[in-house]
């Protein structure tokens, strides 16, 4: 099984020079724990409630002002359209990310899985519940 045929196609963003404080609405909304981030219709990071909480709250910086681009992981881990089921598994297990944003073979973002689908969607019960012991 691909991860197309399970990823998520209506994915939120959030572009680069928008308040930590947007984006923490954004996730709240769409109840979300992290964020892709953009510039010019390319991702550029995440970010998370926990860049948030420790790099904005954490730091009393005021989340108005803070831009995302000073408080989001910089380092993008993603899978591709066309990678098997098992490497998205691996991905998050190694990661310990929840939410995973999945790219086509131009690198353009597409999609993203959540353990929510790996659990609703993937028959193979034993790597979803190993790939959830493991990012708990």
């Amino acid at each position: 099984m691909q991860v197309r045929e399970i990823m998520n196609k209506k994915v939120d963003v959030i572009n680069y020079m928008r308040s930590a404080k947007e984006a923490a609405k954004m996730m709240k909304m769409g109840d979300y724990g992290s964020l892709p981030v953009e510039r010019d219709d390319k991702m550029v990071g995440m970010i998370t409630d926990r860049d948030i909480t420790l790099r904005v709250v954490g730091e009393d910086k005021d989340p108005n002002i803070t831009k995302v681009q000073d408080c989001m992981s910089k380092g993008i881990n993603y899978c591709f359209d066309t990678d098997d089921i098992k490497v998205l598994a691996d991905k998050m297990k190694s990661s310990r990310h929840r939410r995973i944003p999945v790219v086509n073979k131009d690198k353009k973002l597409v999609g993203i899985v959540s353990t929510r689908e790996l659990l609703t969607k993937v028959n193979d019960h034993e790597l979803s519940y190993e790939t959830m012991a493991k990012i708990c």
